[in-house]
């Protein structure tokens, strides 16, 4: 016989994967007793630059208690976003793959609403928050201890059988529910290979990410000018970067996702070097209408193209 906790969880994750999850996994909402000095320390070390909302509501982002009155559980889930698909022209200044769809936050962000809608119709009256990369919650360690995976050299949340191509987001929830075993097994053993190919050595140790080194840092949250330091390290990329998981072993699991909301905008992969280096504030507008490129604004894309073609 079933307990409670253990139908409504298996309510969320039936319902987790018909909405398109790869993956969802539930641990109890309790502090990060583990992450409170690394995140400290990581604070201290200024790796954060010029990102100082990461300084903010430091016991929130240990305690997610702090954040939703009553939390019992935290409901980790992962969305595909891995692409085959590549830019035309090689020479083109270069775009993650996160970010040749549609914005990620909006189409989560309805995804996570439908999910707590179903919980309160099946379930009860319960009362939650969904958070997208968009407020104070450590998600790689809500991950980890909801069993989704490891977190890896990069830093990223690897997971055994689907890499690392995918974005996370929580529903924390009043609910008790079934916990998950968490992830304690590290399977990045000796390899460095992205701490041996990140262009502009962000990744200074094992498992330790100078932020304020890292290209998606320089290319997106970054916005003074990019320092000289970093001239001809950027390996052409012009917003984000995906060297640390392109070089991952583990990637080679990865599958194609079937996200409409991700397939690329039909004129982003086939514009030409000239093309990037010649776009207007018209052009940007209707290439990136609903994409997370926007966030950088035109001035900020304008930036890292003309930075890339100092020589």
């Amino acid at each position: 016989m079933l307990s409670n906790q253990q139908k409504y969880s298996q309510v969320i994750k039936e319902e987790a994967r018909r909405l398109g999850f790869l993956f969802c996994g539930i641990s109890k909402a309790d502090f990060l007793e583990q992450e409170a000095p690394r995140l400290e320390a990581w604070l201290k070390g200024g790796s954060h630059g010029e990102m100082g909302y990461m300084e903010n509501h430091f016991d929130k982002r240990l305690d997610p208690r702090k954040l939703v009155d009553g939390a019992r559980s935290v409901i980790s889930l992962g969305l595909n976003y891995y692409s085959k698909a590549s830019q035309t022209d090689q020479d083109a200044p270069k775009i993650s793959k996160y970010a040749y769809g549609r914005d990620y936050h909006t189409v989560i962000k309805k995804k996570l609403k439908e999910l707590l809608s179903v919980i309160n119709e099946r379930i009860g009256e319960v009362s939650g928050r969904a958070f997208v990369d968009s407020a104070p919650v450590l998600d790689k360690a809500w991950a980890q201890k909801a069993g989704l995976g490891w977190v890896g050299k990069n830093t990223n949340l690897i997971n055994q059988k689907a890499g690392s191509f995918f974005f996370l987001a929580e529903l924390i929830v009043d609910l008790d529910l079934e916990y998950d075993i968490p992830a304690t097994k590290d399977h990045c053993g000796t390899c460095t290979r992205c701490i041996d190919a990140c262009p502009t050595d962000a990744i200074v140790g094992p498992y330790i990410v100078d932020g304020s080194r890292c290209i998606s840092y320089l290319t997106i949250e970054l916005k003074n000018e990019i320092p000289s330091e970093f001239k001809g390290k950027m390996d052409n990329w012009m917003f984000g970067c995906d060297v640390c998981q392109d070089v991952c072993p583990w990637n080679r699991f990865s599958t194609i996702h079937n996200e409409a909301a991700f397939q690329p905008n039909p004129g982003l992969l086939d514009m030409s070097k000239k093309d990037w280096e010649d776009i207007t504030e018209e052009v940007f507008q209707k290439v990136f209408q609903k994409s997370p490129v926007k966030r950088t604004k035109y001035s900020g894309l304008k930036r890292n193209i003309d930075f890339l073609l100092l020589k």
